[in-house]
């Protein structure tokens, strides 16, 4: 059996086996990879279409595509790289305030830097997502309308845009935050990084994917997503045109390939054939995938249904959550620091929540609206094994762990 040592964005190691199964460790969130993607990386090595080109790409793409029913999308580096590229096609630019999430991982805010924007963060309500009251509060009462721009009262800037982050692969509440958007004359940038596969069962988005609500949406499949590409994201757009301006600008501004003519500053975000190979055999596995952790998650639910000072935070029934990340809420918050460095003494991965972005020192001097919950559940929550891989006597283990740490 053939092992290998990957990491993911976390900087967590992960010792993977090709057949799947874990050794020594159990990981928090290991990709699912199997030997059937060997043969398309042999064609990309065997044709010489390793780069940025190749037909693994425009496949990939189309499988996304029709997956989460849409016209088109366009593959790129990272979900980063995807942000980056949506902001930029909406217009955001030196001086504008994008309003963002604090409880998420920080590389839903950074593209906001990379566009000289300015970052306004906002509190998350008990889904873990960004809280729709508090963002309609600040639009109502923070700001002013202006000629059809928002101005934020405090700095005179124009609020020109939201990233609402569907946390762990639930959903943000997007038909509020739609309806704020178009009250208030903002644009949505829809980072749904944590969450292909997840999608609305009711409400105006029913049978909607999660990505296709806001003007833009991301995908991520970093290693330690759902599906994986190693890294790699997706940029969707009902627009046509914001999906040509997105393939432009994440293949280098090209005008013309033959004589290198650039009209305007891109970037080199496409992604590669290499990755995307393994996509067109990952996407395949995805409703399996959701299946694996959802059945995982129940298994979870019933070991530890009766615990005392903690709980598994659930998935709301009129959503389709593709369980991404499981978390355990603690009633105190020093209990679930002992019980993480005992788990991860006794190797079973787990980690607390990100720390609050408006915390960060890169980002303390910037604004931060009515942060009330957000450190709560920075606090308190954990997030256990949850890989796909995950096997039913693994999850009973860590049950096991927990329970017999937490009496």
């Amino acid at each position: 059996m053939s092992c290998i040592f990957l990491t993911c964005a976390r900087s967590i190691p992960i010792l993977i086996c090709y057949n799947g199964s874990m050794k020594k460790e159990i990981p928090l969130s290991a990709p699912n990879l199997d030997m059937e993607i060997a043969e398309n990386l042999r064609e990309c090595v065997e044709t010489g279409w390793v780069s940025t080109g190749g037909r693994f790409i425009t496949e990939f793409e189309a499988k996304v595509a029709r997956y989460v029913n849409a016209e088109e999308v366009v593959a790129c580096q990272s979900g980063t790289a995807g942000l980056h590229t949506a902001l930029r096609i909406l217009g955001v630019g030196e001086g504008d305030e994008v309003i963002v999430p604090t409880l998420t991982f920080i590389a839903a805010v950074n593209p906001v830097m990379y566009q000289g924007a300015v970052p306004v963060f906002m509190d998350c309500d008990d889904s873990l997502c960004l809280d729709p009251v508090k963002l309609a509060r600040f639009c109502g009462q923070a700001c002013r309308l202006e000629g059809g721009r928002l101005i934020h009262k405090a700095t005179g800037r124009h609020v020109k845009a939201v990233i609402p982050v569907h946390i762990f692969g639930n959903l943000s509440n997007m038909e509020a935050i739609m309806d704020i958007a178009a009250e208030y004359h903002l644009t949505v940038v829809e980072d749904a990084t944590e969450a292909m596969g997840s999608f609305w069962k009711t409400g105006r988005y029913a049978g909607r994917h999660a990505g296709t609500a806001g003007h833009l949406g991301v995908f991520s499949f970093n290693a330690n997503k759902i599906i994986t590409t190693g890294g790699g994201g997706m940029i969707l757009a009902a627009d046509p045109d914001q999906i040509r301006q997105a393939r432009y600008l994440t293949t280098t501004a090209r005008d013309d390939g033959l004589f290198f003519v650039h009209d305007e500053v891109g970037y080199n975000y496409r992604m590669l054939n290499l990755q995307a190979a393994l996509g067109v055999s990952q996407i395949d596995r995805l409703e399996d995938f959701i299946a694996i952790k959802k059945r995982n998650f129940a298994r979870y639910r019933e070991h530890l249904a009766d615990l005392r000072g903690a709980r598994l935070l659930p998935f709301p029934e009129d959503i389709r959550a593709n369980h991404w990340f499981y978390a355990l809420l603690f009633e105190d918050g020093d209990l679930r620091d002992r019980l993480m460095r005992q788990m991860i003494e006794n190797g079973v991965q787990c980690r607390p929540v990100w720390k609050l972005v408006h915390t960060q020192k890169a980002y303390q001097n910037f604004r931060a609206y009515d942060i009330e919950k957000a450190p709560f559940y920075e606090k308190h929550i954990l997030n256990i094994p949850c890989s796909t891989a995950l096997t039913e006597s693994q999850v009973d283990t860590v049950s096991r762990l927990i329970r017999t740490y937490m009496d």
